[in-house]
């Protein structure tokens, strides 16, 4: 579906922001690890509803509540186990080490954007391990086959130069085994460390204990009991979030988002807060609520994204409007992304003229004093390129392809935006 945006004289409302993916996907599967968990106010998007299912697919209890669900895992163990991971890749990682926990052999399967998507690091290690286990192709994609073998503990390696989410993978399934692990991260370098920071928070609130040794080494106990995680409220998504904000700031605006905002737990996309000040933004932030009035001078400058690479697009837009050149830096990873968040981003604002530039590690942009209109701008079935395009399009005017992929994280989206102003036909 194509969404014909135009542009917004001025932004101004009240909408709830949604509840943070990578905690919901965090909660659910953990959750099924062991205990009785409460998730209060999960988010209801595409990625997270995969989760919710894997948890129930591990052998948990799973039951809808009026604020959220209700976990009871449980000891099961299948003969013959097919799972299903629709687009999510944090899901897949996640189960992944936890397949010899919960069945002998398994077939794991996905679709869309998930297909292609690089796990051979993971599987190899998993394979160092005793797991049987095997992707599809050289870069062992969905479907993926487990054949049987236990993952044992002992000394792991893993290499932490392309997606942090193999870390965290371990770091749920290693305190189950029945000896202690040490996880030595190799690799020139390690990406997304505050997403290990996010699983490590989540973990320690399921009683879950994983001792940092230095920046590339943990040691996980084990015989570790998964005492559930209570009553978890999960927190609002300030890399959604940093949609309306970024509208805000480059639109006459006058807006709240409305959340549970406290700090206690990180949160990688944060750190849009402290670019959007470093680019000259102001804003008022309480523990539930962020108000805005834009437009905003914006400056350029130097950003790097190396441990938020989802704020890669919706930076890109911000820049567009900047003054003074912007450079992205730190983001080879996020080629393997959904889309190739580097290459696509570029191809896509050339049509409206941008003067944006690929590096090796990330992007280069040149503002211009004015952008060509009501360009078709492709989102390559990337829920953020999606919404980057809308927050362009409410400045400039654009049409925006596929705009149904925000489902995979914010499904409210385009009901949020037309709640705040956004014109479409």
């Amino acid at each position: 579906m194509i969404l014909n945006v135009r542009p917004v004289p001025f932004l101004k409302g009240r909408i709830q922001l949604p509840a943070s993916k990578s905690y919901s996907i965090r909660s659910f599967i953990i959750a099924a690890c062991g205990g009785l968990s409460k998730i209060i106010h999960p988010s209801d998007c595409d990625d997270a509803v995969v989760a919710r299912n894997l948890a129930k697919s591990l052998g948990a209890k799973v039951h809808r509540q009026k604020d959220g669900y209700a976990i009871e895992a449980r000891s099961k163990v299948f003969s013959f186990k097919t799972f299903s991971v629709g687009e999510s890749g944090t899901s897949l990682r996640f189960l992944l080490p936890l397949l010899s926990l919960h069945t002998r052999k398994a077939i794991v399967k996905g679709k869309g954007t998930l297909i292609g998507r690089p796990n051979a690091h993971l599987c190899q290690s998993l394979r160092a391990c005793g797991m049987n286990i095997k992707g599809s192709g050289p870069k062992e994609s969905v479907p993926m086959v487990y054949e049987g073998g236990c993952l044992k503990g002992g000394t792991i390696e893993i290499d932490g130069s392309l997606s942090s989410q193999f870390i965290s993978a371990l770091l749920i399934a290693l305190p189950r085994l029945a000896v202690e692990s040490r996880m030595v991260i190799i690799g020139a370098r390690m990406v997304s460390t505050d997403y290990i920071m996010m699983t490590r928070q989540i973990l320690a609130k399921a009683g879950i204990s994983c001792k940092a040794m230095g920046n590339r080494a943990y040691v996980i106990k084990g015989h570790q009991n998964f005492k559930g995680l209570k009553n978890f409220l999960v927190p609002s998504d300030y890399g959604l979030a940093a949609f309306a904000m970024g509208a805000a700031a480059i639109l006459p605006s006058q807006v709240v988002l409305t959340g549970y905002l406290k700090d206690d737990l990180m949160q990688s996309d944060g750190h849009i807060l402290e670019f959007l000040k470093k680019m000259g933004v102001v804003f008022q932030k309480t523990d539930s609520a962020i108000s805005m009035q834009g437009p905003f001078v914006l400056k350029g400058g130097t950003f790097s994204l190396k441990n938020c690479p989802d704020l890669v697009p919706i930076m890109t837009v911000l820049a567009l409007f900047a003054k003074g050149q912007t450079k992205l830096v730190d983001v080879y990873h996020v080629r393997v992304k959904e889309s190739n968040r580097i290459s696509d981003v570029r191809k896509e604002l050339f049509k409206v003229g941008a003067n944006v530039k690929e590096t090796a590690n990330g992007l280069i942009i040149t503002p211009k004093s004015s952008y060509q209109t009501s360009r078709l701008l492709d989102s390559h079935h990337d829920h953020r390129l999606a919404m980057a395009w809308t927050v362009l399009g409410m400045k400039i005017g654009a049409r925006v392809k596929d705009i149904e992929s925000c489902r995979k994280s914010y499904p409210a989206f385009v009901n949020d935006m037309k709640s705040l102003g956004l014109r479409v036909p």
